[in-house]
């Protein structure tokens, strides 16, 4: 998944060795938000298998974030052969994490709320659940003004409702390259290969915030050990393109 403020993302170069073990598995072109949380670190850490510790990232945007709400809504989802799927929309939970024996690291995939038919997907994490998504921009004395409404509810009182208003920015474009890991079968990752704009709206360490309104709503858990009512929203950041090409390793 998503770590665009993340200090530990990796440039985009990758070996031909590396490629000639790995198999395209699809390609998707999105638009998202990214919530990027400081949330309770002993609940956090709950979340995470054994011998996987918390990496908070040390310094920009998202400085001192430990857990992400990642909001999805795809517009265009391919097979490897190329041809048209059906693309999921909802929201992903992930959590900045690390090996503490190998040091491998990247975002750990450790819930999420998705339409019947994706879940429990390829991390094994979601949980089946009603979506839908709102958005809308307005042009207004000479600003882009985008307003969103995203909400999801599962059958086992799983919910989650975000309402973003925020002034539009200059996006900034970027190649990224990440290997993401499953909270349920830590084993298990997929590698991504990014090329996005994205524009961080809010952000309390580099002290940005366009927002007129950011308001989250959740229910059941593991949200609600998370989001306890003594989190800091750290970031907020609006990526209008995300493009993407999942790649996994040759067994």
């Amino acid at each position: 998944m998503m770590r665009i403020l993340v200090v530990c993302f990796l440039a985009l170069a990758v070996s031909s060795t590396a490629r000639c073990n790995e198999d395209l598995f699809a390609s998707n072109v999105d638009v998202r938000n990214l919530l990027a949380y400081q949330a309770p670190e002993a609940a956090v850490q709950k979340l995470l298998p054994a011998g996987w510790e918390i990496d908070t990232p040390a310094a920009g945007p998202a400085k001192g974030a430990n857990f992400y709400i990642v909001l999805i809504d795809s517009t265009l989802t391919l097979d490897p052969e190329g041809k048209p799927v059906d693309g999921v929309r909802g929201f992903v939970l992930a959590i900045p994490a690390r090996n503490k024996a190998n040091n491998a690291a990247g975002p750990m995939i450790v819930g999420g709320l998705v339409p019947v038919g994706f879940a429990p997907g390829a991390y094994g994490v979601y949980t089946a659940a009603k979506v839908s998504v709102a958005r809308k921009s307005s042009h207004d004395d000479g600003k882009v003004v985008g307003d969103e409404l995203w909400e999801a509810k599962a059958d086992n009182g799983a919910a989650i409702r975000v309402k973003l208003s925020f002034v539009r920015g200059t996006p900034t474009k970027a190649k990224l390259e990440q290997k993401a890991y499953s909270g349920a079968k830590p084993d298990f990752f997929r590698i991504y290969r990014i090329e996005q704009a994205a524009d961080v709206v809010r952000s309390a360490p580099i002290k940005v915030d366009r927002t007129t309104e950011a308001s989250v709503d959740v229910a059941g858990q593991p949200l609600t050990s998370v989001l306890d009512g003594t989190e800091q929203l750290i970031a907020i950041v609006s990526v209008p393109w995300y493009s993407r090409q999942i790649f996994l390793p040759r067994s």
